[in-house]
């Protein structure tokens, strides 16, 4: 059985739990009624986060022997435990223990809410 703590999230990648009748989230946001029949927009827990953008490395091949450095990136908006908003036509669906679970990229994502004390 895979656990979660081993999945990694690729690149601007971020893995959620889908709500299902959404009307309302927890943290205080009303979805109008005609979201749910048209399936455009689909709101859920943020649970995995990918690294964020890769940044190009300058590459010098002049100089064979230097060591490469390690890849670096610019962070994603997106954090775990965020409620977001995405396009439902980017999403791939997963399933995970029972549980489905959607992969959107972060271009996909229109709106985050960021709630500490929401998990407290």
């Amino acid at each position: 059985m895979i656990e979660l703590e081993k999945i990694i999230v690729i690149g601007d990648r971020v893995l959620i739990k889908p709500e299902e009748n959404l009307e309302k989230t927890s943290s205080g946001l009303y979805l109008p009624p005609g979201v749910d029949k048209k399936e455009k927009v689909q709101g859920g827990y943020i649970v995995k986060v990918g690294p964020g953008f890769p940044i190009a490395s300058p590459t010098d091949d002049a100089e064979p022997w230097k060591e490469e450095e390690p890849t670096k990136y610019i962070p994603l908006q997106a954090k775990e435990g965020d409620f977001a908003l995405f396009l439902r036509k980017d999403a791939i669906e997963i399933e995970l223990h029972g549980d489905k679970l959607v992969i959107v990229s972060q271009n996909s994502l229109l709106l985050l809410i960021r709630d500490e004390d929401l998990f407290s």
